[in-house]
């Protein structure tokens, strides 16, 4: 199965209208429609296998990302699966390095999601040949093996390669234990479902009261649009939580560094443990002037979900201008370049709280976070992985959430595959909900 040649990738726009019930909205993207890039790659295998990859954006773009992963297909198709494990750094390299096409990222922007749903769907092919969930695949492999799929350029001063494989060497004991932890227990989960920032306050009420039934003890809250909105929000919630759950507070990159200090001091009142991301994802310095001024209130400082890549994220660290890293399965360049994250994030002793939500991004994230878990940092200690119940029924192997907690897949692979049916019905715009929504628009 190894010596499986790719013969073909497709890619394919999927966008649904979360934008009609305000899901998905934040201080700075008001009417997100919650879309896809997606990318099946074939084989010439008798079994027909295939790999499933997607890329995740919000709506309006989702086609400029199609063409990306169209431009860089050519570096993909003809390759055998063996050809591609057996030197992955490689590989990530040829995508995320080409000659001409670096010039429009390097490893930044829409080459780098590209990038990650070409390399999602190759993981998620790999996982199937082996047999495993992708987080088992992660779990058993030989550490060496591991670390050579990760690309160290640019990142040796903070993380060189022996220090990465004497980590993951040092987790080896009690790894088996805190596996089967997992498969009984589940990751801890928080949920920013219940607090939209276009929601009302009897949808806030409503949906926070559920959970708690539920079992969900962490909650996060949008803010960043209007200060005393955030104040009679912030007051809501906590009353309804109660002052012994986890509070979580995100801007969506809303403030200047002055006004996030000024702003998030005003909510101290209500307790969160972090502020996400307050400014401008790429103001390193910004944000460590931040968690400075908020380490005395005790709130810690979380990004990373719109962090380009492993550099950014190096630098994030070295700077202590985070305390909560926040890795996403798409933004960055795969499951290559967050392990080097986590990896990093471990050696600076800093949790790694991953960013879900969206379309397929908790399927995606679960088994990067078991992951790391298992095999890297062996603690649960302020560590968490965003969910959102949203979408989830459009995948062959969707989510399952238990007592608040992210319970292991089993299927193999990546769970990246979707219904082919949810995927015809919204790809955009010829399929139906699209012509639907173009035909109301019409009357």
């Amino acid at each position: 199965m190894l010596e499986s040649k790719i013969t073909q990738l497709t890619v394919r726009d999927v966008r649904f209208p979360t934008s009609l019930e305000q899901h998905g909205s934040d201080a700075m993207h008001t009417d997100p429609d919650y879309s896809v890039a997606y990318v099946v790659l074939e084989t010439d295998s008798d079994a027909a296998l295939k790999g499933y990859g997607l890329t995740f954006t919000v709506g309006r773009g989702t086609e400029i990302v199609v063409c990306a992963v169209k431009a860089l297909s050519t570096l993909v198709v003809g390759k055998t699966l063996k050809e591609i494990i057996s030197d992955f750094r490689g590989f990530y390299r040829l995508l995320s390095s080409d000659g001409q096409m670096r010039w429009v990222g390097p490893e930044k922007g829409v080459i780098q999601l590209a990038t990650a749903a070409i390399l999602n769907a190759v993981w998620d092919l790999w996982a199937r040949v082996e047999g495993k969930p992708l987080w088992k695949l992660l779990v058993d492999m030989d550490p060496a093996k591991l670390i050579s799929c990760i690309d160290f350029r640019y990142i040796t001063d903070a993380l060189t390669e022996q220090e990465a494989l004497d980590i993951l060497v040092k987790a080896k004991k009690g790894q088996k234990s805190r596996e089967e932890q997992m498969l009984k227990e589940g990751y801890p989960a928080y949920t920013t479902s219940c607090a939209w920032l276009g929601y009302t306050d009897q949808q806030l009420t409503q949906l926070c009261s559920e959970a708690l039934a539920q079992g969900w003890t962490k909650f996060k809250v949008k803010v960043g649009a209007d200060l005393q909105d955030d104040i009679r929000r912030c007051s809501l919630i906590r009353k309804l939580i109660g002052p012994n759950n986890t509070l979580m507070i995100d801007a969506n990159q809303r403030w200047d560094v002055n006004e996030a200090i000024t702003w998030v001091t005003k909510l101290a009142e209500f307790h969160p443990l972090w502020i996400e991301e307050p400014t401008c994802p790429d103001d390193v310095l910004g944000h460590a002037s931040i968690s400075k001024a908020l380490a005395p209130l005790g709130i810690g400082v979380a990004t990373g979900e719109q962090c380009h890549n492993r550099v950014m994220f190096k630098q994030f660290l070295q700077a202590s201008a985070l305390q909560f890293v926040q890795i996403d399965s798409c933004r960055v360049g795969s499951v290559n370049e967050n392990l080097a994250i986590i990896l990093m994030a471990a050696k600076f002793n800093v949790p790694v709280c991953p960013h879900a939500g969206g379309v397929g991004l908790c399927e995606l994230v679960q088994h990067l976070i078991l992951f790391d878990y298992v095999s890297v940092s062996a603690s649960l200690n302020n560590r968490m992985c965003e969910y959102v119940d949203h979408l989830h029924e459009h995948f062959k192997s969707p989510t399952i959430i238990r007592n608040a907690h992210y319970i292991p897949p089993k299927d193999s692979g990546y769970s990246c595959e979707m219904l082919e049916e949810s995927v015809q019905k919204h790809q955009y715009p010829q399929g139906e909900v699209w012509r639907a929504i173009e035909q109301q628009g019409k009357q």
